[in-house]
């Protein structure tokens, strides 16, 4: 698997649009054909921090995604609620193990 863990700082007025602008990029991204996983996440401690962790079977899925209208719709539209820029970083997942690899 090809795995991105993405850190995201959001200021805290924006913190309600961007969880429903989240909500709509998730749903179109688990039904992309590459797409194992797709988990958006809250911090309990900081209603402000988000953690997404996105797993697609090739790095040529990954891609694929951020070629998506439902991306391209979310990148512009949370582009100014950043608190700071997000950061990815990038894994190689090993467990589970997922056919077509």
């Amino acid at each position: 698997m090809y795995v991105t863990i993405v850190y995201v700082s959001v200021k805290p007025e924006k913190i309600d649009a961007f969880k429903t602008a989240c909500r709509l990029n998730h749903e179109n991204s688990i039904l992309e054909p590459g797409n194992v996983r797709f988990d958006i996440l809250q911090s309990a401690g900081d209603p402000a921090k988000f953690v997404f962790y996105e797993a697609y079977k090739t790095q040529r899925d990954a891609a694929a995604h951020k070629e998506t209208a439902h991306y391209l719709a979310w990148r512009d539209t949370v582009a100014d609620w950043m608190a700071e820029p997000r950061k990815g970083i990038v894994y190689d997942g090993l467990y589970p193990i997922v056919s077509g690899q």
